[in-house]
C-alpha cells in the first residue's frame, strides 16, 4: 500500500510540475544518434505557447540521445535509455535547477558560484552519486567526479538539469549523472551545450523561477509527443 501511495504521489508531483510551467527550452534532434540539434525558447501566454527569439544551434551527447529520468514516462519499448558513461544526452522532460558559473552574475534566477573544490560526483558506487558537493566539507568516498570550475570556460556559465534527481534523494546509480546546459562547441559526454558565453548568459537571464521552466529534449517525433503530454497536464490541472 505504501509503495502504491508513493507512486501516486510522485505521479501527482510530476503532473503538477508540468502543468505549472510557463517557460520551455525545447531541444530537437533529427534522430537518436544525432550529436547536435536546435534549441527554441517558448513562453506560455494564455493557453498557447509562443516562440521567444530565434532557434539556437546546440550540441549534445556525442552518441546522441537516450531516455533520461525526469517528469516523463519512459516508454516500455524504449530502445535507447540513458546510462552512466554512454555518451548520450537524456531525452524527456526535466525541471531546471540553479544556474551557475565561475563568478557572480546579477540575475533574478537562482545562481551559484562554484569553485574548483566543488565536485559533481559521477562515481555510481558513491553515496554522493549525482550530487554537487564541496569536497572540503565531505569525506569523499568517490573516485570519479567533475570539477565545477576549471581552466577552460565550459562551466563559466551553466544550468543544472534535474536528470536522475541531481542534488536530491532518489538518484539511481548508473542511470546518468551531472547533466548541465553549458558552453562548448563540440559534442559532449551527455550535456547540452551552446557555443559561447553570450548565448549562455542570455538563457540564464531569460529564465524565471516563478514560471517553473522545463527542458524538453528529444527527436522531432519525441518532442511532439512530449509537448502533447505537457498540454494534457495543463488542461487536466485546470479542470
Amino acid at each position: 500500500m505504501r509503495k502504491i501511495l508513493l507512486v501516486l504521489l510522485f505521479t501527482f508531483i510530476q503532473a503538477q510540475n508540468i502543468s505549472d510551467t510557463k517557460q520551455l527550452l525545447v531541444v530537437t534532434t533529427k534522430n537518436w544518434s544525432a550529436p547536435g540539434g536546435t534549441m527554441q525558447r517558448y513562453e506560455k501566454e494564455g493557453k498557447a505557447w509562443h516562440k521567444v527569439g530565434e532557434p539556437i544551434n546546440i550540441k549534445l551527447g556525442r552518441n546522441g540521445l537516450g531516455w533520461g529520468r525526469g517528469l516523463h514516462t519512459i516508454p516500455k519499448d524504449a530502445s535507447f535509455i540513458k546510462k552512466e558513461g554512454d555518451g548520450k544526452a537524456p531525452a524527456g522532460i526535466f525541471t531546471l535547477k540553479q544556474a551557475f558559473g565561475y563568478q557572480p552574475f546579477v540575475v533574478d534566477y537562482p545562481y551559484e558560484v562554484y569553485r574548483a573544490t566543488d565536485h559533481c560526483v559521477d562515481d555510481s558506487k558513491s553515496k554522493f552519486y549525482n550530487k554537487i558537493v564541496d569536497s572540503t566539507k565531505v569525506k569523499a568516498d568517490y573516485k570519479s567526479f567533475e570539477h565545477m570550475k576549471f581552466p577552460k570556460n565550459y562551466y563559466k556559465y551553466g544550468i543544472v538539469v534535474n536528470h536522475n534527481h541531481i542534488d536530491e534523494a532518489g538518484a539511481i546509480p548508473g542511470a546518468g549523472s551531472c547533466i548541465f546546459i553549458h558552453i562548448k562547441k563540440i559534442p559532449t559526454a551527455g550535456c547540452t551545450v551552446v557555443s559561447d558565453e553570450t548565448q549562455m548568459q542570455k538563457l540564464i537571464g531569460w529564465l524565471d523561477a516563478d514560471k517553473e521552466p522545463l527542458l524538453v529534449q528529444g527527436t522531432e517525433e519525441v518532442v511532439q509527443k512530449l509537448m502533447k503530454e505537457i498540454n494534457r497536464a495543463y488542461i487536466s490541472h485546470k479542470k
